[in-house]
């Protein structure tokens, strides 16, 4: 997405190009997993009933309350100079850029140029998107410990202690947890706390050879750093707690997509356990390769699920409806919106202000 243009059909080719990509990886994936793992006589028992199509469709306003707390950041953050159409906007092309790159860049990479689009100044605009990353990463450090406290460790890690796949899982989230952590400290320390001595840190530690590549990126960061803890220092605690609860939202309703799905086809299924094994697997596709962890997401979900199902073919059914309708729709509608959302920026009064 980094070179898009918006005239002839050169950018309909580069947009439909990386969105076949993760497509293709995703089916392939599915294909494969459905040749190991698929057997006739689940279909024969899987009955699309009012209950199932109930829970399909819980399922999918879990998904409309993720994207309603996504928007409602947007708003929060950008105190009300974003409509909620515009913000919607930009909630669906940062959702398009997460599904069309690998996981570990996310849609925030362009974010700042979206907000920029709908007519916030750039500077403020990457401004908002570092403190959306603070508050996502923010999240995840949060609910961990919590997450830990009231499901039983062996239901969310032990269940089968001695295969390689739950000892390879547990090092991945309890690394990649880690780094997050670490992660968010330097954030609350850069934005809030004492910027200019984490940008001269950073500065300090990439210029050592190893590193010396990533020096002109870590100094843009702390640049970054120092003008966001200006804009906001001076915000008040319910500006902070409305974007916080958004967030929250955000993530908890993403999770309830699959908590719905286990309903209407698994109903005698621990609730809370499921919903426990989602924030493991969103913080493990954090270092997926692939665009939107397509490939690693239906065989991580089938995996890891595998011992509340008893059935791979029931895991595949229920994995299929959790990446339409958290991934691929995002893909399409981000196809339609993108030649648009990339063409020049809107002037906006909000270009006068500071985040």
């Amino acid at each position: 997405m980094d070179t898009v243009e918006t005239s002839g059909n050169k950018p309909r080719r580069s947009i439909w190009w990386r969105v076949a990509i993760p497509v293709v990886i995703g089916l392939c994936v599915v294909a494969w997993l459905f040749h190991k793992e698929f057997n006739p006589d689940v279909w024969s028992q899987v009955h699309f009933d009012r209950h199932v199509i109930l829970c399909i469709a819980l399922a999918w306003l879990f998904m409309g309350g993720r994207d309603f707390g996504l928007t409602w950041r947007f708003r929060a953050l950008t105190d009300k100079d974003l409509t909620w159409w515009q913000a919607i906007k930009v909630n669906f092309m940062c959702e398009f850029t997460s599904a069309i790159t690998p996981s570990a860049v996310g849609g925030s990479s362009l974010g700042m140029i979206f907000l920029h689009h709908e007519g916030i100044n750039l500077g403020r605009a990457t401004t908002l998107m570092m403190t959306t990353l603070f508050l996502d990463e923010l999240f995840f450090v949060v609910s961990c410990p919590i997450i830990v406290a009231i499901i039983p460790y062996d239901e969310l890690f032990g269940f089968d202690a001695s295969s390689s796949f739950m000892t390879g899982l547990r090092w991945v989230f309890w690394g990649v947890y880690a780094v997050l952590f670490v992660w968010t400290v330097i954030l609350f320390l850069g934005i809030i706390v004492k910027p200019e001595a984490i940008r001269r840190a950073l500065i300090f530690i990439f210029r050592f050879k190893p590193l010396r590549r990533w020096q002109e990126a870590v100094k843009a960061l702390g640049d970054n750093m120092v003008a966001t803890s200006e804009a906001l220092r001076t915000r008040s605690i319910r500006w902070w707690l409305e974007a916080f609860c958004a967030t929250a939202l955000t993530w908890s309703s993403r999770y309830l997509v699959v908590n719905a799905l286990f309903l209407g086809f698994v109903p005698g299924a621990d609730q809370l356990v499921v919903f426990g094994r989602q924030f493991v697997v969103w913080v493990v596709l954090m270092v997926s390769p692939t665009p939107g962890g397509s490939g690693v997401s239906e065989w991580l979900f089938t995996e890891y699920y595998g011992d509340m199902l008893h059935n791979g073919s029931i895991a595949l059914i229920i994995a299929l409806f959790w990446r339409i309708i958290t991934y691929y729709v995002y893909l399409i509608v981000g196809v339609f919106l993108a030649p648009s959302m990339f063409s020049a920026p809107k002037q906006n009064d909000s270009n006068k202000k500071t985040a």
